[in-house]
């Protein structure tokens, strides 16, 4: 027998199409971090705070698409996927542009002279944020568009074949998250305690980023698996 599946359903609408909506919403917030990163690097105070407000406006939209997705996905309608697992991906989805915005406010806190280790580990974990993020806006997107076919089972692993890249990427800023630690504190000297404490937050929460896209691609993979 044929495994034969719509992820749009007979009974309700694509579900995913308001939940990519969210994606790209959240990304957009998560897409403007290299530019923040460079400019509190660069020293750029002006900037680093127009930006801000710039990517906590892109949250507060995601925000608003979340909570509009949250009351009109119907209980008694018949839904493609578990409703407990769309709405677990959609909460674990919404971290990335809350990070994002966190990111933004700890820069605008405090401005330093930062180390020539400390600005190349900072901006390489930018880049490869805008790395996990294409890589996850794509498994998204392929969900996206499986959600208004009707499709085969070979096509459900296609799309979940795009999931390990993001994790991959993921664990790649880990370790270089771990490297920058170690850099903020050795340069304790010239950015005194209050310095490394801050910067390693400022790192914490940029891993925060990444972070929430693997994790809400596992929860895609959980989704779309039942």
């Amino acid at each position: 027998m044929r495994y034969i599946r719509s992820i749009a359903g007979i009974f309700a609408k694509s579900p995913f199409k308001p939940l990519y909506s969210h994606a790209e919403k959240s990304c957009e917030a998560a897409y403007k971090l290299e530019e923040i990163v460079q400019a509190y690097c660069d020293g750029d105070v002006a900037r680093v705070q127009k930006l801000s407000e710039e990517i906590s406006a892109l949250e507060h939209e995601a925000d608003k698409i979340k909570q509009t997705t949250r009351k009109r996905l119907p209980y008694s309608i018949l839904l493609p996927v578990n409703r407990q697992d769309l709405l677990e991906f959609l909460k674990t989805q919404d971290g990335i542009s809350d990070f994002a915005e966190d990111v933004a406010k700890l820069m605008t806190l405090r401005s330093y002279v930062l180390t020539k280790e400390i600005k190349s580990g900072l901006l390489e974990m930018a880049k490869m944020t805008t790395k996990t993020i294409d890589a996850y806006l794509k498994a998204v997107e392929r969900i996206e568009r499986l959600g208004t076919t009707y499709f085969r089972k070979n096509e459900i692993l296609g799309a979940l074949e795009l999931i390990p890249l993001v994790e991959e990427l993921e664990h790649e800023i880990d370790k270089i998250e771990i490297l920058l630690t170690k850099k903020i504190f050795l340069a304790e000297d010239e950015i005194g305690a209050v310095g490394v404490f801050h910067l390693a937050k400022i790192s914490d929460v940029l891993g925060g980023v990444s972070n929430s896209a693997a994790r809400a691609v596992d929860r895609l993979r959980t989704m779309i698996s039942r």
